[in-house]
């Protein structure tokens, strides 16, 4: 595979997301190359939705060429897709399928009523991430680890959507299940106006903590995947969870700016890590030497 080719879909992780691009930077080749490819295409089809203008294919344009993808031509990415898929035989189409799916409903399903209709959502857009990426972190097929996989995916885009709430009402869209408003005493038109009260806090509470719960069934069997590729999954469900410790910090008021996580806290996060993970690595490192 040209190189050319794997580094302009890094280029397209880092620029879409440096936090997920240093957790998973220690992975050891082709891995590490997978999930660029992997996350590159998802934030084409992410970006073919949220900012159609700037996206060099529609999502359905997309969608066609991922299905005739032997052929796809025009874009580095479909060269660096059936990379992918004739380097890790074992990954299936379907959750790139579902993820678009997932996307395309964004079009037309803005408003959200019930939690289910959230997860079902979450599931499409990220917990198939979780169902793209298990192949490539580990080799073989366990269906506990694909279980966790899917949730660590759901619980970061209940995290996307915390943060987001602002920048999402500017597009229209509400995630935030009108059946949690109501029971907070929190209203659309609060909503709309941007009031950071004691009932949105609550509100917001409440999502926090289904985020960390499907953040802790994510990370339920972390321990069975190699080191590097565990350490790497830890470390994208810290820098994820940072997120929310910022959002708290700043009082929930997730309007009028946006949270993130200081390149300072990730490197605490990376050391506690990398600290648990030293003697595994080791351990690894010296069963290659042998062999």
């Amino acid at each position: 595979m040209n190189k050319e080719i794997l580094g302009q879909c890094e280029e397209l992780m880092k620029k879409g997301s440096s936090s997920f691009h240093k957790a998973f930077a220690g992975l050891p080749s082709p891995r590490r190359e997978a999930v660029h490819v992997i996350y590159a295409f998802c934030r084409m089809i992410d970006d073919s939705v949220d900012e159609p203008e700037r996206s060099p294919y529609s999502i359905y344009e997309l969608r066609r060429h991922f299905n005739e993808l032997e052929t796809a031509g025009g874009h580095f990415i479909w060269p660096a897709l059936r990379w992918l898929f004739a380097g890790f035989p074992q990954l299936d189409r379907e959750p790139f399928l579902l993820q678009m799916e997932g996307q395309i409903r964004d079009l037309s399903f803005t408003h959200y009523d019930t939690m289910e209709q959230l997860e079902s959502y979450c599931y499409l857009v990220a917990g198939t991430v979780g169902e793209m990426l298990l192949p490539v972190l580990r080799d073989d097929a366990n269906e506990d680890a694909r279980t966790a996989g899917i949730a660590l995916g759901i619980g970061m885009q209940i995290v996307n959507i915390i943060r987001d709430v602002g920048e999402d009402l500017g597009k229209g869209r509400r995630y935030v299940p009108l059946q949690l408003m109501l029971r907070h005493g929190y209203s659309q038109s609060d909503l709309e106006s941007g009031l950071v009260n004691g009932a949105f806090v609550g509100l917001l509470q409440e999502l926090r903590a289904e985020a960390l719960h499907w953040f802790e069934k994510g990370l339920a069997h972390v321990e069975t995947y190699p080191p590097e590729s565990g350490m790497a999954v830890e470390l994208a469900a810290a820098f994820y969870a940072g997120i929310l410790d910022s959002v708290a910090a700043a009082g929930y008021d997730v309007f009028r700016g946006r949270a993130y996580v200081s390149d300072e806290a990730k490197l605490q996060m990376f050391m506690r890590t990398a600290a648990r993970y030293a003697s595994r690595l080791e351990e690894g490192s010296s069963k290659a030497g042998v062999s």
